[in-house]
């Protein structure tokens, strides 16, 4: 039955069933759209395009700049606009942060793409 499903693309399980639209994967949760056509096609629907403020595109490993300054829970000062942040990730974040960072003086931690621009 699961020979014609296409493997998860997010951890790439081969058990994934479908459910009405969607397809599910039971390993880690993920639920997306079958892409029309085969599993090739659907390695396609994992890329996405972030850019920054400016509209540059982002990629991982990127330096960029904080334009506006932030406020941090638990700290007494913020991060600064124009505070360069080196190596970024781009994940799949909450509530609109996609970049997983690590911030000298803070630590790690998520931004959201509109507040950066590329260095």
């Amino acid at each position: 039955m699961s020979d014609n499903l296409p493997p998860c693309p997010q951890c790439s399980s081969e058990y994934t069933y479908e459910m009405n639209a969607l397809m599910v994967c039971p390993e880690c949760g993920h639920e997306w759209v079958p892409a029309e056509g085969d599993s090739a096609a659907s390695a396609g629907v994992g890329e996405r395009v972030i850019k920054d403020a400016v509209g540059n595109v982002l990629n991982d490993g990127d330096t960029v700049t904080v334009i506006k300054a932030l406020k941090v829970k638990g700290s007494v000062s913020g991060i600064k606009a124009g505070t360069k942040v080196r190596n970024i990730r781009l994940v799949d974040g909450v509530d609109g942060h996609d970049i997983d960072c690590r911030i000298e003086g803070f630590g790690a931690m998520q931004l959201k793409s509109s507040v950066v621009k590329k260095a």
